[in-house]
Formats: C-alpha cells, sequence, structure tokens
C-alpha cells in the first residue's frame, strides 16, 4: 500500500476487477406500509398538500393504478435495522488517496409502482469505470448499476450511479 505521499499507479483494486459484472448480495426490505407511503409523501411535498393517489385509498381505487401507490422517488429502505458501513475514510482518520468519494449523479428509471405490501428486493453491481488525472490527482469514475424488484418479481427500478474517488 502507497504512504500518503507517494503516488498511485491505478486506483482500481483486484476486488473492483473481481467485482465487475457480478451481482452483490440481495438486500431486502421490510413490507412496505400504506403508512410508509403516506409519511414519505407529506414529507416530500412538505408543506403543500401531497397527491391524493399517495394517501387516499377511496381516490386512489378511481384512479388506473386502483389503489395507493408509492411516489417513485419513495424508498423502502430509507429505515433500516443498522446503520450500513460505507466506503471510504473514516470518522476521525486522515483519508489515504483514493479512499475520498464523491457523489457523481445517479439516473433513475422507473417501471412498476411500489405499492402497500409489496417486500423490495435490492441488487447491485459494479457496471465499469474508468481512470482520468485531474486537479485532484488520480480520480477514479466507478459506474455501479442496481435493480429494484417486488415480491413478484417486477422491476420496480434501475439506478446507474456514479462515484468519484480520489
Amino acid at each position: 500500500m502507497a504512504t500518503q505521499d507517494e503516488a498511485l499507479d491505478t486506483l482500481v483494486t483486484p476486488q473492483i476487477v473481481a467485482s465487475k459484472g457480478v451481482w452483490g448480495p440481495d438486500t431486502v426490505s421490510y413490507p412496505v406500509s400504506q403508512s410508509d407511503i403516506r409519511k414519505w409523501s407529506i414529507a416530500v411535498y412538505w408543506p403543500e398538500t401531497p397527491p391524493r393517489l399517495f394517501w387516499d385509498e377511496a381516490y386512489a381505487r378511481t384512479t388506473r393504478w386502483d389503489g395507493i401507490v408509492a411516489p417513485e422517488d419513495f424508498n423502502p429502505f430509507g429505515w433500516p435495522v443498522a446503520p450500513p458501513r460505507l466506503p471510504g475514510a473514516q470518522p476521525g482518520l486522515r483519508p489515504r488517496k483514493g479512499e475520498n468519494v464523491l457523489n457523481g449523479g445517479q439516473v433513475d428509471t422507473f417501471f412498476t409502482r411500489i405499492r402497500p405490501g409489496d417486500v423490495i428486493t435490492e441488487r447491485a453491481r459494479v457496471a465499469d469505470w474508468d481512470e482520468r488525472t485531474g486537479r485532484l490527482g488520480l480520480m477514479l469514475f466507478l459506474r455501479h448499476e442496481s435493480e429494484w424488484h417486488n415480491q413478484l418479481g417486477e422491476l420496480v427500478k434501475r439506478r446507474m450511479a456514479t462515484s468519484i474517488w480520489y
């Protein structure tokens, strides 16, 4: 491992190479409740009233959805039991080269809507990467792909996200 001041030839580790295209372990949500959807909607539309589709069952039954659905940005993983351990620098420690991480953006594509009672399974993998030298030195642009499926196996969402390691 390089010391703080040594230049690195690459930030691509053997683990990154080995994980390219390989789906990691599944993460499974708690069953989505109507209350989860209502509370999420209140939070994201505050101070306005959220659309009735997200909280009024009688109204939602008259729509093409035939019942309450979640907003597309709803996150069924928003209430984890234990906080995830995130990669990168740890609090109180000086990061080494390659341990600083920036969010490089994401693109979400939505398919089936989430409904009360759904259990969502997420899977993720490294899609690809490239390295460039920038103002901060060597930078790794790591692209991740994730998919959410409901308990029926229907695709709910696909996300392509980029993290920038430097």
